[in-house]
């Protein structure tokens, strides 16, 4: 249930994010949740997008050194505390968070979470049996 990241690694340096996003832009790919992280010489870009093969294969074909990986999407309500609880149950499960970040969905009620942990499967179960809803391909593609 786990859904695709596309993690492209860039220069840190101005303007380097217009390019990527214009190819996806060019090939009808769109952006669902995106996140940057940056040494001194170059920047970790993560997206999850509406049609991740189509967005490899562009991104590829430009020249782009990228990794796509399965990650976790959570569903979450949109009230203090909500992540918290979230993070919790995997700590309880001794689930390790590497990263995670929220995107926003056409909904007022809730907060989508994408979370990077060791154990997809584990984390999905212990989440679902906690009564959080797992994001899906499907879901992604509905936004």
């Amino acid at each position: 249930m786990a859904i695709k990241q596309l993690t492209i690694f860039v220069q840190n340096k101005r303007g380097t994010i217009v390019p990527v996003t214009k190819i996806l832009a060019d090939n009808e790919v769109n952006l669902r949740a995106l996140s940057i992280a940056e040494t001194n010489d170059f920047g970790i870009l993560r997206l999850i997008v509406n049609d991740e093969v189509t967005a490899e294969k562009a991104l590829r074909d430009a020249g782009y050194l990228l990794k796509v990986i399965d990650v976790v999407g959570v569903k979450i309500g949109d009230q203090p505390g909500k992540l918290s609880s979230a993070l919790e149950v995997l700590d309880n499960a001794d689930i390790n968070v590497e990263y995670l970040y929220a995107f926003m969905a056409r909904t007022e009620r809730h907060a989508y979470v994408v979370l990077r942990v060791e154990d997809n499967a584990a984390a999905e179960a212990v989440l679902t049996n906690a009564g959080f809803h797992m994001i899906t391909e499907a879901d992604i593609n509905k936004l």
